[in-house]
């Protein structure tokens, strides 16, 4: 199998981390989004959507959503458990994945894709028509990261981890967004200090260098 990614990009990043905490190794590809590698004839004739991460089976069975990847290395081997082992260990996990995902990296993505000169052209992501950058929605972007940082900083004075009492794929998730905050200059990390305790905790895994 191959996986398409990009290191520095946050979903590809989810991936790579969950993959190095189960020990699974795999062929990945590197592209270059800025670049537009993900819109070559090439890559869209194996992913119409242009989407980072892209798994490829051996079957040649296409997967393109970091967590839809995650759960198909989870259900291939099963230890370490990432995503719940019980029902509530499950609901809880995707449960913060959601509110990870929509208030916290799609809030960030919002601010950088609306004002970096990168996607001046391409402020959404894959193989959409280009799309001109709306600077209200990175001022609104960074209004929901400033919110997101403090709801999850006030969950993190109770609990070591994020989702349940153990490390899990949210874990992977919230440090992800944390970083990505870095790129918009919205790093939690100097005026949040459970935040800070907990990332700093998580960094010392393995994992965190893949």
């Amino acid at each position: 199998m191959k996986l398409y990614e990009m290191r520095q990009a946050p979903n590809p990043r989810r991936v790579r981390i969950f993959l190095a905490e189960k020990a699974i190794e795999i062929e990945k590809i590197e592209m270059n989004i800025q670049a537009g590698d993900h819109r070559t004839p090439e890559f869209l004739a194996i992913n119409p959507r242009g989407l980072l991460p892209t798994l490829v089976l051996d079957d040649g069975t296409v997967l393109d959503e970091s967590m839809a990847i995650c759960r198909y290395f989870e259900a291939l081997q099963t230890e370490p458990n990432l995503m719940g082992k019980t029902p509530v260990e499950i609901a809880q996990i995707e449960q913060w994945q959601r509110r990870i995902e929509f208030d916290g990296l799609s809030s960030i993505a919002s601010v950088y894709r609306n004002s970096s000169t990168f996607f001046a052209n391409r402020a959404v992501p894959g193989n959409l028509p280009d799309t001109v950058q709306i600077p209200a929605l990175a001022e609104r972007g960074k209004l929901q990261t400033q919110h997101f940082f403090e709801y999850l900083d006030a969950h993190l004075s109770k609990s070591a981890f994020i989702a349940c009492e153990r490390f899990t794929v949210a874990d992977i998730t919230a440090f992800v967004c944390t970083d990505f905050s870095r790129w918009v200059k919205l790093s939690p990390l100097e005026a949040f200090t459970n935040i800070k305790r907990w990332y700093d905790a998580i960094s010392l895994r393995p994992s965190i260098k893949a």
